[in-house]
């Protein structure tokens, strides 16, 4: 990355990627060392991707957080440092990180949220992660030599009423299910953060969620706000993708 127009001291560099390796496609696809499963999961080794940030002068070289962090925490924390006032009519998924990046704090304290199209399969708060719905899809290809009891299941399970809890930080690899007091402890920590979630929860409607070819991507909703539509091949039928969870 060239940081020569800029100069480094104004620069914020990020590297992380959008989900886990494919080990559907084996070799090609990359390797979760030891987290659990693949893309296409909701086990730490299909949503978890390293986050490096560097910036000299701002953020203290060789520092090293627990911070909970997603990819939407990006928008977010480059719009503040921009000092872009966001609109308030809506809600947003991230988080400004820069108060932990600098240092300023160790942590704040939020709860992130594992979804398979429409449907939270798992949170994470601290050092707890809950699973609610278990499915490894199909485990030869997204879980290869990779099984856990109760857990990795090859069709779907909702565990709603009896949900699966681990410790990432002395589990990472999501093996070991919690029971007892500790399981009482994780589910104590992450409950009240499910709960306020799924009533404040507005759902809104999905972009770029086409499986035409063309349509995808031509006009999505919102759009029209800021002029720029393009048409849609009168021959193309608009037909909305189905998930199969």
């Amino acid at each position: 990355v060239s940081t020569q127009s800029t100069g480094d001291d104004n620069t914020l560099v990020v590297f992380t990627s959008d989900n886990g390796a494919e080990t559907l496609i084996k070799q090609n696809g990359g390797n979760n060392g030891p987290l659990l499963c693949g893309k296409q999961t909701t086990f730490d080794g299909g949503m978890r991707e390293p986050g490096i940030f560097w910036w000299p002068g701002v953020i203290p070289p060789g520092r090293v957080t627990h911070q909970l962090g997603t990819t939407m925490d990006i928008f977010v924390t480059a719009a503040r440092l921009a000092h872009l006032d966001l609109p308030s009519d809506r809600q947003y998924d991230g988080i400004d990180l820069m108060p932990v990046l600098s240092g300023e704090v160790e942590e704040i304290p939020r709860a992130v949220w594992f979804y398979r199209g429409n449907e939270m399969f798992a949170a994470r708060v601290g050092r707890y992660k809950v699973h609610y719905w278990t499915w490894s899809h199909q485990h030869y290809q997204f879980c290869p030599g990779q099984l856990v009891s109760n857990l990795t299941t090859p069709d779907q399970v909702n565990r709603t009423l009896d949900p699966i809890v681990i410790d990432m930080e002395n589990d990472p690899g999501e093996k070991y299910l919690l029971g007892g007091r500790a399981r009482n402890t994780g589910l104590k920590m992450v409950q009240p953060w499910v709960n306020k979630h799924k009533t404040t929860l507005v759902p809104g409607e999905p972009s770029l969620n086409y499986c035409d070819n063309m349509v995808k991507n031509w006009a999505p909703p919102g759009c029209e706000d800021i002029g720029y539509c393009l048409p849609v091949p009168s021959e193309s039928t608009i037909k909305l993708c189905g998930w199969d969870h």
